[in-house]
């Protein structure tokens, strides 16, 4: 059975629109790659025959894996999301006690993060870090490069 996928509305479409393109974009056009490899002749040593079903097989992998994540999507609601304690779909303003800088991410699924956004996957250590803690609370987070401290300013929508 495959793994349950957590994805905002927003989330969920752009997940179908790509699989649209994969399908009415690139199926095709790998298609026609190899007809026109076949039509160059002997496809038993012809590299660019092989070429197209190698991309035409990652493709379609492609493709099983998001109708998968279509078929096991659940979709969370935004309207019940609660901020007296950090969770997904939260924007988490914290402070480096080390530095006194001030950060704010939302905590988004993995299939949603995007760093350039400060949307933050909820599989990494520092969302990982602060999920159930309160405004006020000082966290100590491990990373790669060590330890970091952080006190929990704000938690909104």
């Amino acid at each position: 059975m495959s793994e349950v996928t957590y994805l905002t509305k927003e989330g969920l479409k752009k997940l179908r629109a790509e699989l649209d393109h994969l399908m009415k974009v690139e199926r095709p056009s790998i298609s026609k790659q190899i007809g026109e490899a076949i039509e160059k002749g002997d496809i038993s040593e012809n590299a660019e025959y092989d070429a197209a079903k190698d991309a035409q097989g990652m493709l379609e992998a492609k493709m099983a894996v998001i109708q998968s994540k279509i078929a096991n999507v659940r979709i969370l609601d935004e309207s019940k999301i609660d901020t007296t304690n950090v969770q997904i779909l939260n924007k988490v303003t914290i402070k480096n006690k080390k530095n006194n800088a001030i950060m704010q991410y939302t905590l988004v699924p993995e299939s949603e993060a995007d760093l350039k956004q400060n949307r933050i996957s909820i599989e990494t250590p520092i969302a990982k870090g602060l999920l159930g803690k309160k405004v006020g609370d000082s966290v100590e987070i491990k990373v790669p490069s060590g330890i970091l401290s952080f006190e929990i300013v704000e938690i909104s929508i």
